[in-house]
């Protein structure tokens, strides 16, 4: 099995199935383990793509510090309920280091900055959802679609709003009687549409104020370092 394969296995798979699992095995009581497990595959395919030692180092360093600033920037915007540049850090990341690395950042995003916004059963899936949305988005025809066209950054910016909520929403169903009503769901995610318009709104100003400067300065960085 190559890696990507066992990449996507780990992202697409295991991981899907250990936060269900979190729901309907363990009943929600065990979401810290599933979190950390979650954690460990998220950093798992990074490590699998090594090759370089000295550029992996400094690469791991760059990512360390882009989920740095989704999580101080997730404090910074706390008071303002769904607006975050967290999504716009997880793209970005994505678009110059490709699917894994979205999806870690993604993930180690969520599990850190909830130190200070609240551990619970619903961590595991911000962490997927965020993930997923920067797996989505490394994917190499995308990521360079996303880095030389605005509007398919402004798109995708939309999509990724959707996305999460839509995600999340599925956990506020489950999460009140362990089953999968779609009745239910429909009503909540219909309820939850003005949330889900201020995650699209500022996954869009954020991302059209970073990928600028944000991605000049990690372009530099890959080239000055072969990473």
């Amino acid at each position: 099995m190559n890696k990507t394969f066992i990449n996507k296995l780990i992202v697409l798979g295991v991981i899907p199935v250990l936060v269900l699992s979190g729901l309907f095995v363990f009943q929600d009581r065990s979401f810290i383990l599933i979190s950390l497990l979650i954690a460990v595959l998220a950093l798992l395919p990074i490590f699998l793509s090594f090759e370089k030692k000295e550029a992996n180092i400094r690469r791991m360093v760059t990512l360390a510090t882009l989920v740095t600033l989704s999580v101080v920037g997730r404090f910074i915007f706390a008071a303002i309920p769904g607006f975050q540049p967290v999504t716009a850090i997880v793209v970005i990341s994505a678009i110059f280091f490709g699917s894994e690395a979205g999806f870690m950042v993604g993930a180690l995003s969520a599990l850190i900055s909830n130190i200070y916004f609240g551990q619970g059963p619903w961590t595991p899936f911000q962490m997927f959802a965020w993930g997923l949305i920067g797996f989505i988005a490394g994917h190499p025809k995308w990521s360079l679609r996303l880095k030389e066209n605005r509007l398919h950054l402004v798109l995708y910016g939309v999509f990724a709003g959707m996305m999460y909520s839509l995600m999340m929403d599925v956990w506020t169903v489950m999460s009140l009687d362990g089953t999968f009503n779609f009745s239910r769901y429909v009503t909540i995610a219909a309820l939850a549409l003005p949330f889900m318009a201020v995650y699209a709104v500022s996954n869009v100003v954020f991302l059209l104020l970073a990928i600028k400067p944000v991605g000049e300065k990690l372009e530099r960085l890959k080239t000055k370092y072969g990473m």
